[in-house]
Order: C-alpha cells, then structure tokens, then sequence
C-alpha cells in the first residue's frame, strides 16, 4: 500500500536544501540529529561520500545502496545502517520515499 503522499505534519516541516535534482525532504530538527524524510525520483546516482552515521527505512520504492564495498537492493519495508565514515553510494531507478535518521546536527540546512 503506498501513501500517496507524505501527510501535513511531515510536509509542514522545513524544506530541505538538497544539492541534487529531482530529491526533495523535509527536516525534523534536534539538538544533536536530524530525521529527513526524502522523495526521490528515479535520478540515476548518487555519488560515494561519508559522513556521521545513517539509520534508513525504506517506505516506498527500491534503490541499489552501496555501503562499502557491499552493494544490496533495498525494498520497502528495509532498513539500512552506515557507520560513521564508511564510503557509500545509491542508486534509484524508481521513486522512492526513505526516512532517515543523521547523527549529526546539520547534515542538511533548511530552505
């Protein structure tokens, strides 16, 4: 069962600034974390890079993660963890809605 969307009180959050066509998210904000809850078209890739540690859960859609030198197709329903500063890479060939949770207070600045 899809969503549709995602409801208000997720939408009304601050809007991501994401460097990347075709992504948009909206940011729960906290002291030390952030949660983004992103809308992905089917961009293609995203490059490797690290930073602090990623908790994901796919909502909606596939997408192909590569975390470290292990590159597995995540579903809806999957959950994913990047340590703090492993190297990795997506890759989305439909749309998805990920929610993911950053441990670090500015992953992404707001609109």
């Amino acid at each position: 069962m899809s969503i549709g969307s995602y409801p208000d009180c997720i939408t009304k959050l601050p809007k991501a600034k994401i460097p990347f066509p075709g992504v948009q998210a909206w940011i729960s904000q906290g002291n030390e974390s952030q949660v983004g809850f992103f809308e992905i078209e089917p961009i293609g890739v995203v490059p490797p890079h690290s930073h602090k540690a990623q908790y994901g859960f796919v909502i909606e859609g596939e997408m192909l993660l590569t975390i470290g030198d292990v590159t597995k197709l995540y579903k809806k329903g999957d959950s994913y963890y990047i340590p703090e500063g492993v190297v990795h890479s997506a890759e989305f060939k439909t749309f998805c809605r990920v929610m993911d949770f950053f441990a670090e207070p500015k992953r992404y600045e707001t609109e």
